[in-house]
């Protein structure tokens, strides 16, 4: 029957008739204290139970207790530690996902023979394999940044203790703990916060790069990611912002000097604290001793002669080049994401020599006659750049005044009005007035405010005046000179007007001593160019300049009588002063107005140079004309670039050039004049041209005056 637990009505259940707890007698025993069993003998009431012997009981000591809760501790600690990884790391991407990022490409823009000009990117450097280098240069950067890099796998417990004790015994932060590779590991893929949450990623990222690479593949990656001031990302970057070399050319002294710089790059930077830098390389040198990376003699010797910095390349002119190179790169290639090599056509020597001649001069005059910058380009007949200069100095301005400034040409562009009379019947021997003229409200004048009346257009170019000029292009028509002058390759938006005869229109540099480019190789259009071919990582080639140009631009007769005409600039003309003995040369000076812009183009048939030089805000010179400070430059550049080369002769020069007996001006002479009194005596004169009504007014000269211009004798 199943019990019944009910308490009758009216009853009161007594407590301990329902009592179902267990009594010490009802609980099992072993040995002599076996429980009571079903049939056995009742135990005697009132018998205490036999209590267990001390023996069986474990004590616990304090001992025991202290290594109980050490190990319990311990093992929460784990937990926590597990935990507070297993957090940072989700905040990680996946490890099957994680890669290291692609270095930001390089572009080593290198001259015409294979030597770098300069670097542009986000790093300022190419990537360099670490067997390229000296064995000393990578060993520089463990002896002082993580000398137990090759033992340990990743993070360093024995270098964070010994970090830790360093730090205690001195005030400050006196070393820290990271590895190389926990280096790296910020560099890669943390941003530079300095926290605890940073650090564990950042040993979570060591110990996984550890595991993905060998020890020779990391400390290679992090020679090529590290930053060493001035915008130099990777040693190679460094080598060259700071010695002027590629890395694998640096001493042992200079080696050490970019082992130390990693600490605080802008703190030691060699260029702008010398002294800091050297002795931080000190301590990397006895590190590299004490440890076996360099024998005591070879750290005597670096030590005796310790690393300074080249010259500023960031300073030199090449940048300006480089620059150019950069504007115009993307109209050869398309997007890259490794390192690329520009050919260039720049000669380093020419370059050297350009920036020279600038400098010196500007230096020597500048203060003098108020001229504070200017610019050259020299470059093939056939277009391709040698030299190219800016600006008086690119660490100050990087504006590229050969490129970019457009300024008015002034008589420098007179040569596109000759042209363009030539090509409609006129020669070198043809002959118009020099007198006054106007043109509605307008009536230009010489530079020398006289007139000379019946001249030859080769006189005219060559002593630059202006009122043959203005004729010619009002005979041909501003818009012919116009036409002319984009023909032979300028771009810049011209006015055509009557002023444009004098060069009114402002335009380049580049583009000018392009267009003379055509009267330098007998007629055909050029367009200047600096870029040769463009390669990709393993030489792969992206790009390959193909011949091209403007075909032919000019007649080869009618560039006969421009180069024969231009020639005489050098003779008796505006370009005495840089007339260089043995070569047949050609070109125009120019001077603008108030002498705001000095201009001289001039080439041989080998090579054409034009420099400009004024003031960027537009300050007035002290009379520099074309002929003088502009001349000058040209001279001592151009006696450079052609000494030890065999004269070129200017294409149609020798069957236009000058009689030396008499001159074109007799012969064309109107009679009655004194030129045509010569001419009477010479040779009977050719039918004189028509002259516009406006020439009709002439200055008066004497008879002296005019034969000294004939014959040479005066200025």
């Amino acid at each position: 029957m199943e019990p019944n637990f009910d308490v009758p009505e009216g009853r009161v259940r007594d407590r301990g008739e329902l009592d179902l707890r267990l009594s010490r007698d009802d609980r099992p025993k072993t040995g002599d204290g076996v429980g009571k069993r079903a049939g056995g003998p009742a135990r005697k009431p009132g018998r205490a139970a036999a209590r267990p012997k001390a023996s069986g009981r474990r004590r616990r000591s304090w001992l025991g207790r202290l290594v109980y809760s050490t190990v319990v501790l311990g093992l929460w600690a784990v937990i926590g530690l597990a935990g507070l990884i297993a957090y940072h790391a989700s905040q990680l991407p996946p490890i099957d996902q994680l890669a290291v990022p692609k270095r930001p490409p390089n572009i080593a823009i290198l001259a015409s023979d294979g030597t770098l000009l300069a670097n542009r990117g986000e790093t300022g450097g190419r990537v360099v394999s670490i067997k390229e280098l000296p064995p000393y240069l990578p060993r520089a950067f463990v002896a002082i940044e993580d000398r137990r890099f090759y033992q340990h796998f990743g993070v360093d417990p024995v270098g964070i203790l010994r970090a830790i004790g360093q730090n205690l015994t001195r005030r400050g932060v006196a070393q820290g703990g990271s590895t190389l590779t926990q280096q790296l590991a910020k560099n890669l893929f943390l941003t530079p916060e300095r926290s605890a949450s940073r650090k564990i990623q950042e040993a979570i990222l060591a110990l996984w790069l550890e595991h993905k690479y060998s020890k020779d593949e990391i400390l290679e990656l992090y020679l090529n990611r590290v930053y060493f001031g001035a915008g130099a990302y990777g040693v190679e970057a460094a080598a060259q912002r700071y010695f002027g070399k590629p890395a694998k050319e640096v001493s042992l002294a200079q080696a050490a000097m970019l082992g130390g710089l990693v600490q605080a790059p802008s703190r030691l930077a060699p260029n702008r604290n010398l002294p800091a830098a050297q002795a931080r390389a000190a301590q990397v040198l006895a590190a590299m001793q004490e440890l076996g990376f360099a024998s005591a003699q070879d750290v005597r010797v670096a030590l005796a002669q310790p690393a300074k910095p080249a010259n500023a390349r960031g300073g030199g002119s090449a940048n300006y080049v480089a620059d150019l190179v950069m504007d115009v790169l993307d109209d050869y290639v398309g997007k890259f994401d490794t390192d690329i090599t520009v050919q260039t056509t720049v000669d380093t020597a020419l370059q050297a020599t350009a920036e020279k001649a600038l400098t010196d001069e500007l230096n020597a005059k500048g203060a003098r006659y108020n001229v504070g910058q200017g610019a050259m380009v020299s470059m093939r007949p056939d277009g391709a750049i040698r030299a190219l200069i800016g600006g008086r100095d690119y660490a100050q301005s990087q504006f590229n005044r050969a490129t970019t400034a457009k300024r008015q040409p002034g008589s420098s562009f007179k040569p596109f009005v000759y042209l363009a009379a030539v090509e409609h019947g006129a020669t070198p021997d043809t002959v118009r007035e020099d007198a006054p003229i106007r043109i509605g409200t307008w009536a230009p004048e010489n530079y020398s405010h006289r007139y000379e009346g019946p001249v030859t257009l080769r006189t005219a170019l060559a002593q630059s005046l202006n009122t043959v000029a203005v004729r010619l292009g009002q005979e041909v028509g501003p818009k012919a000179v116009v036409q002319t002058a984009q023909r032979l390759g300028i771009t810049s938006p011209l006015q055509a007007n009557g002023s444009i005869a004098l060069g009114t229109s402002e335009v380049t540099l580049l583009e000018m001593v392009g267009a003379y480019g055509a009267f330098a190789n007998g007629g055909t259009g050029v367009i200047p160019y600096v870029v040769t071919a463009v390669k990709g990582q393993g030489g792969t080639v992206l790009y390959k300049r193909s011949e091209n140009g403007l075909g032919r631009v000019i007649d080869p007769n009618a560039d006969g009588m421009m180069n024969a005409m231009m020639h005489e600039t050098f003779v008796s003309g505006t370009g005495k002063k840089a007339d260089i003995p043995g070569w047949d040369l050609a070109g125009k000076s120019g001077t603008t107005q108030d002498y705001r812009d000095a201009w001289f183009i001039g080439f041989s048939g080998s090579l054409v140079t034009g420099v400009w030089l004024g003031n960027d805000d537009g300050e007035l010179t002290k009379k520099v004309s074309g002929g003088n400070l502009p001349a000058e430059i040209w001279k001592a550049y151009m006696t450079q670039a052609l000494k030890g080369q065999t004269p070129v002769p200017l294409p149609g020069l020798n069957r236009w050039r000058k009689a030396p007996e008499t001159t074109a001006s007799v012969a064309n002479a109107a009679p009655g004049t004194p030129a045509g009194i010569l001419g009477q005596i010479f040779g009977e004169p050719e039918a004189p041209a028509p002259r516009p009504a406006a020439a009709s007014r002439r200055a008066p000269k004497d008879d002296r005056n005019f034969i000294e211009k004939l014959f040479g004798i005066g200025d």
